[in-house]
Protein backbone atom coordinates (compact mmCIF):
# COMPACT_ATOMS: atom_id res chain seq x y z
CA UNK A 1 0.00 0.00 0.00
CA UNK A 2 1.54 3.19 -0.98
CA UNK A 3 1.87 6.50 1.83
CA UNK A 4 -1.46 7.79 0.11
CA UNK A 5 -3.25 4.99 1.16
CA UNK A 6 -2.04 4.03 4.30
CA UNK A 7 -2.50 7.59 5.90
CA UNK A 8 -5.82 7.58 4.40
CA UNK A 9 -6.84 4.69 5.94
CA UNK A 10 -4.96 5.38 9.37
CA UNK A 11 -7.51 8.82 9.21
CA UNK A 12 -10.38 7.42 8.22
CA UNK A 13 -10.11 4.56 11.48
CA UNK A 14 -9.22 7.40 13.54
CA UNK A 15 -11.78 10.02 12.59
CA UNK A 16 -14.83 7.39 12.03
CA UNK A 17 -17.77 9.05 10.79
CA UNK A 18 -16.05 12.20 9.36
CA UNK A 19 -16.86 12.02 5.80
CA UNK A 20 -14.18 11.62 2.87
CA UNK A 21 -15.80 14.41 1.67
CA UNK A 22 -13.26 16.80 3.47
CA UNK A 23 -10.46 15.83 1.39
CA UNK A 24 -12.18 16.53 -2.18
CA UNK A 25 -11.13 19.52 -4.03
CA UNK A 26 -14.93 20.40 -4.35
CA UNK A 27 -14.74 20.36 -0.43
CA UNK A 28 -11.79 23.04 -0.09
CA UNK A 29 -14.14 25.62 -2.22
CA UNK A 30 -15.19 26.37 2.06
CA UNK A 31 -13.56 25.63 4.93
CA UNK A 32 -13.94 21.88 6.25
CA UNK A 33 -16.25 20.92 8.41
CA UNK A 34 -13.53 19.49 10.90
CA UNK A 35 -9.75 20.79 10.69
CA UNK A 36 -7.68 17.75 10.86
CA UNK A 37 -4.39 18.13 12.82
CA UNK A 38 -1.86 15.66 12.83
CA UNK A 39 0.35 15.86 16.36
CA UNK A 40 2.85 13.47 18.09
CA UNK A 41 1.81 11.65 21.17
CA UNK A 42 2.93 13.06 24.62
CA UNK A 43 3.42 16.75 24.81
CA UNK A 44 1.85 17.29 21.23
CA UNK A 45 -1.26 15.07 22.07
CA UNK A 46 -1.57 17.07 25.41
CA UNK A 47 -1.21 20.52 24.37
CA UNK A 48 -4.08 20.19 21.70
CA UNK A 49 -6.81 18.92 23.55
CA UNK A 50 -6.49 22.62 25.29
CA UNK A 51 -6.14 24.00 21.47
CA UNK A 52 -9.19 21.76 20.79
CA UNK A 53 -11.34 23.11 23.49
CA UNK A 54 -10.13 26.95 22.85
CA UNK A 55 -10.95 26.65 19.10
CA UNK A 56 -14.65 24.97 19.78
CA UNK A 57 -15.31 28.11 22.02
CA UNK A 58 -13.96 30.19 18.93
CA UNK A 59 -16.43 28.40 16.64
CA UNK A 60 -13.57 26.13 15.26
CA UNK A 61 -14.04 21.96 15.46
CA UNK A 62 -10.71 20.37 15.70
CA UNK A 63 -9.68 17.04 15.66
CA UNK A 64 -6.46 16.03 16.54
CA UNK A 65 -4.99 12.52 15.11
CA UNK A 66 -2.05 11.15 16.90
CA UNK A 67 0.29 9.56 14.23
CA UNK A 68 3.13 6.89 14.99
CA UNK A 69 5.08 4.89 13.50
CA UNK A 70 5.46 4.81 9.41
CA UNK A 71 2.79 7.20 9.00
CA UNK A 72 4.05 10.48 7.57
CA UNK A 73 1.94 13.94 8.87
CA UNK A 74 3.46 16.03 6.42
CA UNK A 75 2.42 13.34 3.47
CA UNK A 76 -0.78 13.33 5.25
CA UNK A 77 -1.22 17.53 4.65
CA UNK A 78 0.14 17.49 1.30
CA UNK A 79 -2.22 15.22 0.21
CA UNK A 80 -5.40 16.27 1.71
CA UNK A 81 -5.87 13.46 4.51
CA UNK A 82 -5.05 16.16 6.93
CA UNK A 83 -5.63 20.03 7.04
CA UNK A 84 -2.52 20.96 9.27
CA UNK A 85 0.21 18.83 11.45
CA UNK A 86 2.05 20.62 14.54
CA UNK A 87 5.24 18.39 15.33
CA UNK A 88 8.19 19.90 13.84
CA UNK A 89 10.54 22.75 13.46
CA UNK A 90 11.38 24.88 10.03
CA UNK A 91 14.64 23.01 9.51
CA UNK A 92 12.50 19.50 9.54
CA UNK A 93 9.90 21.51 7.09
CA UNK A 94 12.15 22.46 4.58
CA UNK A 95 14.31 19.24 4.39
CA UNK A 96 10.69 17.23 3.88
CA UNK A 97 9.77 19.41 1.38
CA UNK A 98 12.70 19.37 -0.72
CA UNK A 99 12.50 15.39 -0.20
CA UNK A 100 8.67 14.94 -1.18
CA UNK A 101 7.83 17.74 -3.68
CA UNK A 102 5.42 19.72 -0.74
CA UNK A 103 4.16 22.85 -1.16
CA UNK A 104 3.71 22.88 3.27
CA UNK A 105 4.04 26.26 5.01
CA UNK A 106 4.62 27.70 8.62
CA UNK A 107 1.74 29.96 10.13
CA UNK A 108 2.71 29.60 13.37
CA UNK A 109 4.72 28.65 16.42
CA UNK A 110 3.73 27.01 19.56
CA UNK A 111 6.83 25.99 21.80
CA UNK A 112 10.82 25.13 21.87
CA UNK A 113 11.73 22.07 23.67
CA UNK A 114 15.30 23.58 24.24
CA UNK A 115 18.87 22.29 24.08
CA UNK A 116 21.22 22.36 26.97
CA UNK A 117 24.69 21.76 28.33
CA UNK A 118 24.38 20.04 31.31
CA UNK A 119 27.15 19.08 34.25
CA UNK A 120 27.72 17.61 37.36
CA UNK A 121 31.00 19.82 38.47
CA UNK A 122 30.78 22.96 36.88
CA UNK A 123 27.72 26.09 36.55
CA UNK A 124 29.22 27.62 33.52
CA UNK A 125 30.55 26.54 30.26
CA UNK A 126 33.03 29.47 30.92
CA UNK A 127 34.06 27.57 34.17
CA UNK A 128 35.59 24.26 31.74
CA UNK A 129 39.12 23.89 32.32
CA UNK A 130 41.74 23.31 29.35
CA UNK A 131 40.91 20.06 28.25
CA UNK A 132 37.45 19.31 28.83
CA UNK A 133 35.40 16.85 27.49
CA UNK A 134 32.13 17.86 26.33
CA UNK A 135 29.71 16.19 24.61
CA UNK A 136 27.77 17.49 21.14
CA UNK A 137 24.69 15.34 19.63
CA UNK A 138 26.16 13.46 16.62
CA UNK A 139 22.60 14.28 14.27
CA UNK A 140 23.06 17.51 12.25
CA UNK A 141 20.15 19.16 13.42
CA UNK A 142 20.82 19.20 17.49
CA UNK A 143 24.68 19.17 16.43
CA UNK A 144 24.13 22.55 14.85
CA UNK A 145 21.41 23.58 18.18
CA UNK A 146 24.46 22.70 20.20
CA UNK A 147 27.03 24.31 18.31
CA UNK A 148 25.46 27.37 17.89
CA UNK A 149 24.74 27.35 21.95
CA UNK A 150 28.66 26.51 22.50
CA UNK A 151 29.17 30.02 19.93
CA UNK A 152 26.64 32.01 21.42
CA UNK A 153 28.18 31.21 24.99
CA UNK A 154 31.63 32.01 23.48
CA UNK A 155 33.24 29.11 23.51
CA UNK A 156 33.78 28.97 19.48
CA UNK A 157 33.05 31.08 16.50
CA UNK A 158 31.21 29.19 13.08
CA UNK A 159 32.53 30.08 9.66
CA UNK A 160 31.33 33.50 8.94
CA UNK A 161 28.12 33.94 6.90
CA UNK A 162 26.28 30.45 8.81
CA UNK A 163 23.02 30.77 9.58
CA UNK A 164 20.45 28.27 11.35
CA UNK A 165 17.79 29.05 9.01
CA UNK A 166 19.00 27.85 5.98
CA UNK A 167 21.77 25.05 7.03
CA UNK A 168 23.61 23.04 9.13
CA UNK A 169 26.75 23.01 11.15
CA UNK A 170 29.10 20.25 12.07
CA UNK A 171 32.65 20.32 13.89
CA UNK A 172 34.23 21.00 10.14
CA UNK A 173 31.73 24.68 10.10
CA UNK A 174 34.10 25.78 13.53
CA UNK A 175 36.34 28.92 12.60
CA UNK A 176 37.81 28.50 15.92
CA UNK A 177 37.99 27.24 19.32
CA UNK A 178 37.83 29.72 21.93
CA UNK A 179 37.75 27.66 25.27
CA UNK A 180 40.01 24.68 24.82
CA UNK A 181 38.31 21.93 25.25
CA UNK A 182 37.47 18.90 23.60
CA UNK A 183 34.05 18.03 21.63
CA UNK A 184 33.13 14.68 21.74
CA UNK A 185 30.47 13.79 19.38
CA UNK A 186 27.90 10.84 20.11
CA UNK A 187 23.76 10.09 20.06
CA UNK A 188 21.43 11.94 22.43
CA UNK A 189 20.89 8.85 24.19
CA UNK A 190 24.20 7.96 25.31
CA UNK A 191 24.73 11.82 25.73
CA UNK A 192 22.12 11.91 28.67
CA UNK A 193 23.70 8.86 30.15
CA UNK A 194 27.55 9.89 30.30
CA UNK A 195 27.15 12.96 32.40
CA UNK A 196 29.51 11.22 34.75
CA UNK A 197 32.32 10.78 32.07
CA UNK A 198 31.91 14.55 30.43
CA UNK A 199 32.37 17.61 31.81
CA UNK A 200 29.60 18.93 30.05
CA UNK A 201 26.94 17.53 27.29
CA UNK A 202 24.44 18.86 25.71
CA UNK A 203 21.07 16.60 25.85
CA UNK A 204 18.30 17.16 23.61
CA UNK A 205 14.94 17.59 26.03
CA UNK A 206 13.08 14.46 25.79
CA UNK A 207 16.08 12.76 27.14
CA UNK A 208 17.20 15.11 29.87
CA UNK A 209 13.21 14.93 30.73
CA UNK A 210 14.23 11.00 31.20
CA UNK A 211 16.74 11.74 33.44
CA UNK A 212 15.25 14.03 35.14
CA UNK A 213 16.75 16.82 34.17
CA UNK A 214 14.99 20.64 33.02
CA UNK A 215 16.81 22.47 30.69
CA UNK A 216 15.77 25.72 32.59
CA UNK A 217 16.13 24.82 35.85
CA UNK A 218 19.19 22.21 35.53
CA UNK A 219 21.09 23.51 31.99
CA UNK A 220 24.06 25.35 32.52
CA UNK A 221 23.98 26.80 28.83
CA UNK A 222 20.24 26.93 27.33
CA UNK A 223 19.93 27.77 23.57
CA UNK A 224 17.57 31.09 22.90
CA UNK A 225 14.16 31.17 21.96
CA UNK A 226 14.94 33.71 20.02
CA UNK A 227 15.38 33.91 16.39
CA UNK A 228 15.69 30.35 16.50
CA UNK A 229 14.67 27.86 13.48
CA UNK A 230 13.98 24.95 16.06
CA UNK A 231 10.68 26.24 17.75
CA UNK A 232 8.21 23.74 16.94
CA UNK A 233 5.62 25.08 13.85
CA UNK A 234 2.24 24.87 13.20
CA UNK A 235 1.81 23.65 9.59
CA UNK A 236 -0.32 24.01 6.16
CA UNK A 237 -0.94 23.90 2.51
CA UNK A 238 0.39 26.60 0.63
CA UNK A 239 -2.67 26.76 -0.91
CA UNK A 240 -4.25 26.91 2.45
CA UNK A 241 -2.18 29.78 4.07
CA UNK A 242 -4.75 32.44 3.69
CA UNK A 243 -7.94 30.16 4.50
CA UNK A 244 -10.15 31.71 7.06
CA UNK A 245 -9.86 29.18 9.46
CA UNK A 246 -6.17 29.03 9.42
CA UNK A 247 -5.92 32.53 11.74
CA UNK A 248 -8.34 31.18 13.86
CA UNK A 249 -6.60 28.10 14.69
CA UNK A 250 -3.04 29.63 15.09
CA UNK A 251 -4.86 31.92 17.69
CA UNK A 252 -6.59 29.19 19.38
CA UNK A 253 -2.57 27.51 20.30
CA UNK A 254 -1.58 30.81 20.73
CA UNK A 255 -4.06 31.68 23.41
CA UNK A 256 -3.65 32.44 27.20
CA UNK A 257 -5.23 28.70 28.33
CA UNK A 258 -2.74 27.36 26.29
CA UNK A 259 0.53 29.16 27.49
CA UNK A 260 -0.47 28.28 31.26
CA UNK A 261 -1.32 24.80 30.64
CA UNK A 262 2.36 24.64 28.62
CA UNK A 263 3.54 26.53 32.07
CA UNK A 264 2.12 24.36 34.77
CA UNK A 265 2.35 21.26 32.92
CA UNK A 266 6.10 20.81 32.01
CA UNK A 267 7.34 23.01 34.03
CA UNK A 268 10.14 24.72 32.01
CA UNK A 269 10.81 22.19 30.45
CA UNK A 270 8.70 22.93 27.08
CA UNK A 271 8.40 26.17 26.87
CA UNK A 272 5.78 28.60 24.97
CA UNK A 273 6.77 30.78 21.65
CA UNK A 274 4.28 32.83 21.63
Amino acid sequence: MNKRGFLSTFVAVALGAVSAGLASPSARAVAPAVIRVGVAGGVDEEIWEVVTQVAQERGLRVKPIVFSGAVNPNEGVHSGDLEANSFQHIPYLRDQNQRGGYKLVSVGETYISPIAFYAKKYRRLADLPAGARVGIPNDPSNQTRALVVLRDQGVLDLRPGFDPFTGTASLADISALRQKVELVEASSVVLARSLDDLAAAAIVNSYAYQAGLIATRDGIAVEKRERNPYVNIIVVRASDQAAPWVPTLVAAYQSEPVRQFILKRFQGSVIPAF
